[in-house]
């Protein structure tokens, strides 16, 4: 199984607020945002990642991290043989994702994900 990216998740309450922080004290420029998630890059380098979320509109809760896989499908059958708790899904997303949440031991939810 190969892991293309990963990323912190934010949650912030004011999602163009922590957008203009964000982007002003770290010099990162908007890549992506869909209204409720806005991800940032450094202008030179789209593989260093940070997401700003205000409430995910299909999850039940917001995930602390993102991790970009090749094949979700595999992950999550990974996930359910390691017996761990499926939050969320798999489900495929209208924004051009498939993904799951699992919550590791330490209770952080990490949403899994592959563009479809």
């Amino acid at each position: 199984m190969s892991v293309l990216r990963a990323m912190p998740l934010l949650t912030v309450s004011d999602l163009d607020a922590a957008v203009d922080a964000h982007t002003r004290i770290t010099g990162m420029e908007v890549i992506m945002n869909h209204g409720w998630i806005a991800t940032l890059a450094p202008p030179a380098d789209h593989s260093v990642q940070v997401s700003l979320i205000t409430k995910d509109p299909t999850g039940p809760v917001n995930p602390s991290a993102s991790i970009e896989v090749e094949d979700v499908d595999a992950a999550h059958e990974a996930a359910l043989s390691a017996g761990t708790e499926i939050v969320y899904g798999p489900a495929d997303e209208e924004w051009g994702v498939r993904r799951f949440f699992f919550k590791d031991p330490d209770g952080n939810v990490v949403n899994v994900l592959s563009h479809l």
